[in-house]
């Protein structure tokens, strides 16, 4: 099939390889990005006839393009390094005629916190595109939670299947994560002249909560759905606050 696949990837020995395996049989051209492993992800990577580029960590936007740039086909498929596709997607991947430069594909996703599927609140009804046409379609070049430049005409088509993004093994590597992203947001929110006031940075995280634990019934998933929901209004406070601080010290 005529797409590649592009992943970025910094010490993901202990799940690159259950991601690359689900991928065998659909492409011929696999390109990781690596920024600095020190683990095993790149000997991993070439186990599986992954192309390798080594450079170091400019965000999440720009390292993704480097890949697509590098990619063998115009057809990208982008998933993470801590992603697979179930057998359904795959084959519904293999079935695609890819002849319409303007349709982007839409996948479903079961998000997995700890070896649990999460099935509501605010991982429970994620999709994302991730397959597209180089020629028509970038990513942005933010740091953090970076999004595709569509083009005008673009039309979205949803797969059948999903994505399973095992999204983190321990609670502390989840708490580590948020407080990387708040400040990685707080710093792009920044960097765009966005302000931070004391009652977002108050009840923000409240309302966070509100949502995704009672109004989208994260509460269903039991105990991880009550961590998911108090981490993602945790993350929103810190957020606001490291960008506070910011303004503070910028004055």
């Amino acid at each position: 099939m005529l797409l590649s696949v592009v992943i970025i990837t910094k010490n993901e020995a202990h799940i690159i390889g259950t991601t690359l395996q689900s991928l065998q049989g659909l492409t011929d051209d696999i390109v990781m990005v690596d920024s600095g492993s020190t683990d095993d992800t790149i000997s991993i990577g070439k186990q599986f006839n992954a192309r390798v580029i080594e450079m170091g960590w400019n965000g999440y936007g720009i390292n993704k393009n480097v890949g697509i740039d590098a990619a063998q086909h115009d057809w990208i498929l982008n998933i993470d390094a801590d992603e697979a596709l179930d057998e359904e997607l795959k084959q519904a991947l293999l079935q695609l005629s890819l002849t319409d430069n303007l349709v982007l594909y839409e996948m479903r996703f079961k998000n997995f916190f700890c070896g649990k599927w999460i099935r509501f609140g605010e991982w429970g009804f994620d999709k994302h595109i991730r397959l597209f046409n180089r020629k028509q379609v970038r990513w942005n070049t933010a740091a953090v939670h970076e999004s595709l430049q569509l083009p005008s005409g673009a039309r979205v088509q949803l797969m059948q299947g999903h994505i399973l993004h095992y999204t983190t093994q321990h609670q502390e590597e989840y708490a580590f994560k948020t407080l990387a992203y708040a400040k990685l947001n707080a710093e792009k929110y920044f960097q765009q002249g966005k302000k931070a006031t004391l009652f977002k940075q108050i009840f923000s995280p409240l309302f966070s909560f509100i949502k995704y634990y009672i109004l989208k019934a994260g509460f269903l998933d039991g105990q991880y759905g009550w961590i998911i929901a108090l981490s993602t209004a945790k993350y929103t406070y810190l957020k606001y606050s490291f960008l506070r601080k910011m303004y503070r010290q910028q004055a």
